[in-house]
Parts: structure tokens; C-alpha cells; sequence
């Protein structure tokens, strides 16, 4: 017999252990079944499980059980990323708080690289342990990391591939400079704030010019306007003037340009190409000169004369009042409000730097694909528009359209060292780049490492190869490729489930890798969820730690599969959710309803002398089948078939809100009701096993528990048992039957609420309807369920008087009041309460018709005196129901 309460904190460890070591994890690459496949995006391995984590954690589990149930070949790749920039700035940060001054320059590169492996071998632990307490049926036997040798076989090989196809480069570009980590970020890394700064307007020689930067403008000798602004046409392209500037006299030269929109300030601005992504391609196209005038820094160079060296922080000020004292400064704005380019992975404001970097070229036609030569960014398009891939939801085919549209050459190189190292050496003006070091002396490697996305990019099927074959550099990456069973078998993957957030940064470049390197999409289909947010609709921050849920603590207190389905139910593809404590709570509750159903029918088959595990489904006899049995077999087929539906389309808040309300609406608060007397424990074992399966991808500790109690004898765990099939012969109409007895009992509880009849007391209903047979089969559930004294049920009558009544299709339900309350009293208190509610709705409707009020009160005040309103016109509707009834 199952325990009286359900502990999830004795009960989900060992059920995991259990999983685990019985190998129902495991895929095997050499069966015959249809492959399922998931490649999990691996979380920083210094990081902590947080709810992004547990979300996608949860949906791909359930993916993946749904999988495995229906007899496939499923395969889930666990592993943790390397996380370049972040892991690097952690063990820095850590070294200094222990007294080191300059981590980098006292260790030097190998021993600091030494030490981040050191510091992330102790913390993978952490972050494995943190996915097991979410039920993740991951196969750990091919956990991967994306620093291990074999990921970092694959990604020289596709570099050096990119690098003989001429798709990567090295070459001078803007990139985005961060001083603070002295390193540059993908244009996808960088976030956008509003910040107010003062906006100034200088005069330059006949032109007024405006700014937030003044300490960029050193070097600014060219003037660019639209060559189709009238208000400029007396000046020609290539026209110079001398014009006073911050440092003295200068000569500045006219640019025509296309990009200057005429409508923005004057129509006229000065370029600086060296610190702008804009100006630097104004330039690139006029072969205009490019000059330094900040330090990677953040500090001014010579060509700032008496600000040199100076931190632009500290000049800008110094700039504007100099530009002032020579009558140069026309006007300042201190409330301009504007974006500020910053790092999202430490916080530091970007200084666009011209620097020599490596770059994927996303525009060059050198990708074989579909038998044509497409360029990589043609063939990112192709593989959406041809559904090939599909996103869920269908909406972001449009965002990742635009995005692809205006992808611009891929920086890849990073000035940090914790990293795949770039494949290239350099002896003297010499150059080679390959999967192995050169051979000879004097050779020397890049000291840049690749961007994190660039690994993070081969992830589906750099995970799937031998490791083995990696470390044979007789083999081309094709010929690893074809003699991996992991990959042959496993790859392309069928779902790529993540975060809307960051299609572009891995979920396109998975895409634009692997049809590269492999010749196969990643995936089949991209499923994006949402951000959690707080019930109010608010971000999750760790700067304010009470808007933060952390599932390490939610666990303990309420259980992995409740958070489970708190995250699930009510989750679209796409959308936001808010999640509270109270949620997670309402689905401890489900479970513990689950539990005690499931005590109940134990309870039944004891008393019935039925031992659980000699039940075998569908070998009652017809006979013996009541029409609650017959119905909840019947509605059973139904939810079978409905679930999954939901599932194969991936509808999984559709398939998890059905599942919760049969449980606990039908199969628990009428099924069980109905079978108090009469159980028949066939019908309820076979019943509660197909209940506990639908739900095991949902909540899989408390239905495995359960499953054991209930199981046949010959079975094994229910992670390994086969998913559901409807049985047709088991539809009939006693569903349809069951749900006139329900809807009987339910308008007869709802006539005892209106006339405020206290719960003990018995009432007698009088019922005329069309299933008058039917009802009477049923009439002492309906006595029981109502709480009534008598009840008479004809298929025909007059309406007795001095009743309240409740009219439903082909069904009238009457309720004699005499005796029940004293008429006279209850009208006056009735009478009252109505004035009352009519001064109330008066109040509401003047305030609200109240221009100073609805102009002047918040939104959420005037949103509180609305829904106030409304209320008290549904309690006033009611209570003048009940006065006509007592009239």
C-alpha cells in the first residue's frame, strides 16, 4: 500500500538512480527503431540550473519520454559549453579576490588556461547533479563538452575547410571593442540601453553637427550629406574648406552619400571611421583615410594634443568646453535620450575599434547545397523557406528572415585565451592554417581564441562522432563522419528546443555550420520557448533577488514534477509566462490528488480480495460494467487519442491542461465518487495505469512510484513500457449519458449555492426531462452526490409551486422552498442587499463617467473600479434571480 502523503524529497533520487542505472537512457546505435533525437544546449559548465534551464530541461524530457514510449530509437545528448568569456572572467575575478594583482601577466597563458580547466572539472559536477534533480532522461554515457579533444578535432577541421573554400578571412574591420574585458563581441552579444546623455551641436566651418561623443571628433575632416539635398547642392562632391576645430585650423573635404538621411538633424554629419560600423563603410567606399583616435582602453591617442591619454570619461567635458571658449559650441541638450551599445556578457560600453580580426564571409556563393553553389547566408534561407526546417512558433520565420537578410560577415576571433585556439601559425611573412601544428622550428600560433558560437555551432553532430576516430589524423572529417554509427544513426536531430532569445546567437549558426560542414540540416524542427517572467509580468533579475525563483530551492519544497508542470501548463511556443510560488503549489496539489486517487483504488482492490498486478486491462466481463465504467473507458479512448495528438504537434500546455483536468475534474472527482459502493477494480486499475503513462512524461517521479504499485506482473519500469493506443471498441454513448447524470447533479448543486442552503442539510428535487430513464438507473449517485432527501424524476410535469428551478436542454429541475427558509425574512434581507449593491454600481458608474478621474487616477485604479463595477453588477443580477423566485 502506497504511504499516506507522497514525498517527493524520498522519492525522486532513488527513482532516478534506478532509471539510471537500468539503462533506460542508453540509445543504441545499431537498432532498427526510428531515431529520436535531441541534442541538449549545453549550459555554461560554471553556471548554476536557473529557470531558463529548467524550462527547456522540462519540454525536452518530455519530448523525449513521449519518444521513447512510443518505441523510438531516442537519443538525448547532455553536455556543458565552455562559456569563453564568462568561465575566463570568473577565474580571473576569483584569482584577484585571492590577492592576485594581474592574473593574466603573473600566470602567463598556459597556467591561467590550467586553472580555468582546474575551476571548471570542480563545478561540472554541479551543473550535472542540477539536471538530474529535474528528471532529465539524458543519455550521460555520451555527455560532451565543447573543450573536449574530440569538439576541438571538428572544429579545426571545419575551420581549415572554411579557410581553404576562402569563406574565412583575416581582415581589417570595425568590430565591437570592449576595454573592460579587452576583448571584441559578435554583433549579437551586444545589448542596447537607453541612457541620458547631453546631446551638443558644434558649428564645423559652415555646418552645424551634432553628438553625444565630442571625444571621437578629433579626427573628423569629412563632411557627408545626401548628393540629393537640395539645401546642399552648391556643394560638390570632393569640395574642401578650412574651418576652425578643437585643436586649430583644418581642411575638411564634401562627401556625397546615399546613406546620410536628409531627415535626421541638419542632413550633415561628420564621419569617424575608425570608432563607427557606419562611417567605416562611408569610407570603405570612397577610399576615405581612417584614423585612430582612441585606445583599446578607452583612452585618447596623440591626435588629441593636450588630451592625450586621457580617458574619454574624463575628456569629453574638458573637449566641449574648449570647443565653447572658441564659440564653436551652438547648443547642448542634457535630457537627449539614446542607445548605448554594451557587452551582455560583462556590462562594459562597446568602443567600435578597427582591429585585424577573423571573419567568417557569409555572402560568398563557395556552399554546395541542394546540387547548386549558394552562398552560406543563400543556403541559412533556403533551408527555412524549403521546410526543410521548421519553426515553432511559425511566427519567428519572419524575425529570423530579417535577421538573415541583414547578417553581416561573422567576426569569430576573440582576444581572451580561454578558447579553441585559431588553427593558424605565422613564421615571418609565412601563413598556415591546419588541423595540426606545421612541422618545423620558428612557427607560432595565433594567440586569439574563437568565438564561443563558433564550437557551440557543430554541437548536434560533433557530439555524435566517434572519439575515438578524432584522435586518428590519417582520417578526413568526411570519413569520421561516415564511420560514426552515433552519427549515422542519430544525425540530422529532430528537435532543437531553446530560448526565443537567442535564435540568432546559436539556433541560425547551427544552421549556417552544419549545412556547411556535414551537408545535413541540424534539426528538424526548432521549438522556441518563452522568458519566464514575474507575476506581474517583469523579467526575473538577479539584481533583484525577490523577483527570482530558484528551482534548486522550489525542488526540495514542492518537488521536481510540480515545477514541471507549473512550467508547462499555461506555456505557449513563443510567449512570456509569469510563474509564482502559488502555481507551483496548485501542481504540488495535482500531484498529491494523483496520490491519493491512487491510495483509493488500492484501498478498493484490497477490500475487493484483487491483487493489482494480476489485473490484465480489458478482461472484465460486459456484465460487469456499469455506465460510469463503460463512460470513463469510453472518454478514456478520447484523452488517449487527444494526448497524443498534442504531443506529435508538439501542443504540450494543450496536452498538459487535458491530462489535469480528466484527473482530476472527471476520473477523480466523478469516476472515484461514482464508484463508492459499486468499484469495480478491473476497470479502475486499467484506468489509473493508462492515467499514470499519459502523465509520466509530464511528472515522471510520482507516476513511476505509483506505476510500481499498480503494474502488471510481467511488466518493468514505466520509462521503458510502450505509450497508449485507443481501443474504438470502447467508445459508445455512455460518455455522452454520464455527462447528462453529471450535469444533473451539478445544476442541483448550484440551486442549493443560489438559495444559500446549508451544506448538511437535504433537500427534494423534482426533475422532468427527456432521459427520465436514464436518470432513474442513476438516481441513488444522484441522492448521494446531492445531498437529497427525495427525489422524483418523470419525463413530463407541471412546475410545482413556490420552487427555485434550473431550466437545462430537455431537463427542468425544480426545488420546493417551503421549509427550507422562512420567505418573508429572506426577501427583506434580499431587499437590502440589493439597495445596497444599486448604490454601489450608482458610485462606480459616476466615478468612472469622471473625465478628472479616468484622466487623472492610474491605470491600474481605474482598471480596479471597473472590475469592481462589474462585480457587483453579477451579484445584483443574482440576488434579483432570488428575490423573483421568492416573490
Amino acid at each position: 500500500m502506497l504511504d499516506k502523503a507522497y514525498d517527493p524529497g524520498s522519492t525522486e533520487d532513488r527513482i532516478y538512480a534506478m532509471w539510471e542505472e537500468s539503462g533506460a537512457f542508453r540509445a543504441d546505435n545499431q537498432s532498427d527503431k526510428e531515431p529520436f533525437t535531441i541534442s541538449m544546449p549545453p549550459p555554461n559548465a560554471t553556471g548554476q540550473l536557473h529557470l531558463g534551464h529548467a524550462v527547456m530541461l522540462a519540454l525536452e524530457d518530455i519530448f523525449i519520454r513521449y519518444a521513447r514510449m512510443q518505441s523510438k530509437e531516442a537519443l538525448w545528448v547532455p553536455g556543458t559549453d565552455h562559456a569563453a568569456i564568462a568561465t575566463e572572467n570568473v577565474v580571473i575575478k576569483k584569482l584577484k579576490d585571492a590577492g592576485m594583482n594581474d592574473p593574466r601577466a603573473e600566470l602567463g597563458r598556459e597556467k591561467l588556461v590550467e586553472e580555468i580547466k582546474t575551476f571548471v572539472a570542480g563545478s561540472q559536477s554541479t551543473i550535472r547533479s542540477q539536471v538530474r534533480k529535474m528528471g532529465s532522461s539524458c543519455d550521460w554515457s555520451r555527455e560532451a563538452y565543447t573543450m573536449e579533444d574530440a569538439l576541438n578535432r571538428c572544429v579545426n577541421e571545419v575551420f581549415v575547410k572554411m579557410f581553404t573554400d576562402d569563406l574565412i578571412y583575416r581582415g581589417h574591420r570595425t568590430v565591437n571593442w570592449d576595454p573592460n574585458l579587452q576583448t571584441n563581441v559578435s554583433d549579437d552579444e551586444v545589448d542596447y540601453e537607453e541612457r541620458t546623455d547631453p546631446f551638443y551641436v558644434f558649428q564645423y566651418g559652415p555646418f552645424e553637427i551634432g553628438t553625444v561623443r565630442p571625444e571621437t571628433k578629433f579626427g573628423d575632416k569629412y563632411v557627408v550629406m545626401h548628393p540629393d539635398d537640395k539645401r546642399y547642392a552648391q556643394y560638390k562632391h570632393g569640395d574642401t574648406f578650412e574651418c576652425e576645430w578643437i585643436n586649430g585650423p583644418i581642411t575638411a573635404t564634401i562627401i556625397k552619400d546615399e546613406s546620410v538621411d536628409p531627415a535626421m538633424g541638419t542632413g550633415v554629419m561628420t564621419i569617424t571611421p575608425w570608432h563607427s560600423a557606419v562611417d567605416f563603410d562611408i569610407a570603405k567606399r570612397h577610399g576615405l583615410d581612417k584614423e585612430q583616435i582612441i585606445d583599446f582602453d578607452g583612452k585618447l591617442l596623440p591626435i588629441a594634443g593636450e588630451f592625450e591619454g586621457m580617458h574619454i570619461s574624463d575628456a569629453r567635458e574638458k573637449i566641449v568646453e574648449k570647443l565653447a571658449s572658441k564659440g564653436l559650441l551652438v547648443k547642448k541638450d542634457d535630457t537627449y535620450l539614446h542607445t548605448v551599445a554594451v557587452n551582455s556578457r560583462g556590462g562594459g560600453v562597446i568602443e567600435p575599434q578597427i582591429k585585424l580580426q577573423w571573419f567568417i564571409d557569409v555572402n560568398r556563393e563557395a556552399v554546395s547545397w541542394k546540387g547548386k553553389t549558394m552562398s552560406l547566408k543563400q543556403v541559412m534561407q533556403d533551408v527555412v523557406k524549403s521546410g526543410d526546417i521548421k519553426i515553432i512558433p511559425e511566427r519567428f520565420e519572419k524575425t529570423y528572415f530579417h535577421w538573415i537578410d541583414n547578417l553581416r560577415d561573422w567576426c569569430i576571433s576573440r582576444q581572451i585565451w580561454w578558447g579553441h585556439q585559431v588553427p593558424v601559425w605565422y613564421k615571418g611573412s609565412e601563413e598556415f592554417a591546419g588541423v595540426q601544428p606545421p612541422e618545423g622550428e620558428g612557427w607560432e600560433q595565433d594567440p586569439d581564441t574563437l568565438d564561443t558560437w563558433f564550437s557551440s555551432a557543430l554541437w548536434t553532430w560533433s557530439t555524435l562522432v566517434n572519439k575515438d576516430l578524432t584522435a586518428d589524423y590519417s582520417l578526413t572529417l568526411k570519413e569520421i563522419l561516415e564511420q560514426s554509427p552515433d552519427f549515422t544513426k542519430f544525425h540530422p536531430t529532430q528537435v532543437m528546443e531553446t530560448g526565443y532569445d537567442i535564435i540568432f546567437f546559436w539556433v541560425a549558426r547551427m544552421i549556417l555550420m552544419t549545412t556547411y560542414a556535414t551537408g545535413q540540416i541540424p534539426f528538424e524542427t526548432v521549438y522556441l520557448h518563452g522568458l519566464i517572467r514575474t507575476r506581474d509580468g517583469k523579467k526575473m533579475s538577479k539584481s533583484n533577488p525577490e523577483t527570482m525563483i530558484d528551482p534548486l530551492e522550489i525542488i526540495p519544497k514542492y518537488g521536481a514534477d510540480a515545477l514541471r508542470m507549473s512550467m508547462i501548463v499555461g506555456q505557449s511556443p513563443g510567449n512570456d509566462q509569469k510563474l509564482y510560488e502559488e502555481k507551483i503549489a496548485g501542481y504540488r496539489n495535482f500531484i498529491n490528488k494523483l496520490w491519493n486517487a491512487s491510495r483509493f483504488v488500492l484501498m478498493q482492490c484490497e477490500t475487493a480480495g484483487v491483487t493489482p498486478a494480476e489485473v490484465e486491462s480489458g478482461a472484465w466481463k460486459a456484465e460487469s460494467l456499469g455506465l460510469a465504467d463503460k463512460a470513463v473507458l469510453s472518454s478514456l479512448q478520447d484523452l488517449i487519442d487527444d494526448v497524443t495528438d498534442g504531443l506529435t504537434n508538439y501542443r504540450l500546455s494543450d496536452v498538459g491542461e487535458r491530462l489535469y483536468s480528466f484527473t482530476w475534474d472527471y476520473f477523480c472527482d466523478w469516476y472515484l465518487e461514482l464508484s463508492k459502493g459499486e468499484a469495480n477494480p478491473d476497470v479502475l486499475i486499467t484506468v489509473l495505469r493508462t492515467l499514470v503513462t499519459l502523465l509520466h512524461p509530464y511528472c515522471p517521479f510520482v507516476t513511476e512510484e505509483l506505476w510500481s504499485q499498480i503494474k502488471p506482473a510481467d511488466a518493468g519500469m514505466l520509462i521503458s513500457e510502450p505509450w497508449p493506443v485507443s481501443d474504438a471498441s470502447l467508445n459508445d454513448a455512455s460518455a455522452d449519458q454520464l455527462q447528462v447524470v453529471i450535469t444533473v447533479t451539478n445544476a442541483i448543486r448550484s440551486l442549493r449555492a443560489d438559495q444559500e442552503i446549508e451544506a448538511g442539510k437535504k433537500v427534494n428535487i423534482i426533475i422532468h426531462s427527456k432521459h427520465a430513464d436514464l436518470l432513474n438507473t442513476q438516481k441513488d449517485h444522484i441522492v448521494r452526490l446531492a445531498r437529497l432527501e427525495n427525489l422524483t424524476i418523470d419525463s413530463s410535469g407541471d412546475k410545482p409551486a413556490d420552487s427555485a428551478s434550473a431550466i437545462l436542454k430537455d431537463t427542468e429541475i425544480y426545488m420546493p422552498l417551503e421549509g427550507l427558509i422562512d420567505k418573508e425574512a429572506e426577501v427583506a434581507k434580499l431587499s437590502k442587499e440589493k439597495e445596497k449593491l444599486e448604490g454601489f454600481i450608482k458610485g462606480s458608474e459616476a466615478k468612472l463617467k469622471n473625465k478628472k478621474f479616468t484622466d487623472g487616477a492610474p491605470e491600474e485604479v481605474i482598471t480596479l473600479e471597473q472590475e469592481k463595477l462589474q462585480s457587483n453588477k453579477e451579484k445584483l443580477k443574482k440576488v434579483e434571480e432570488r428575490l423573483k423566485v421568492l416573490r
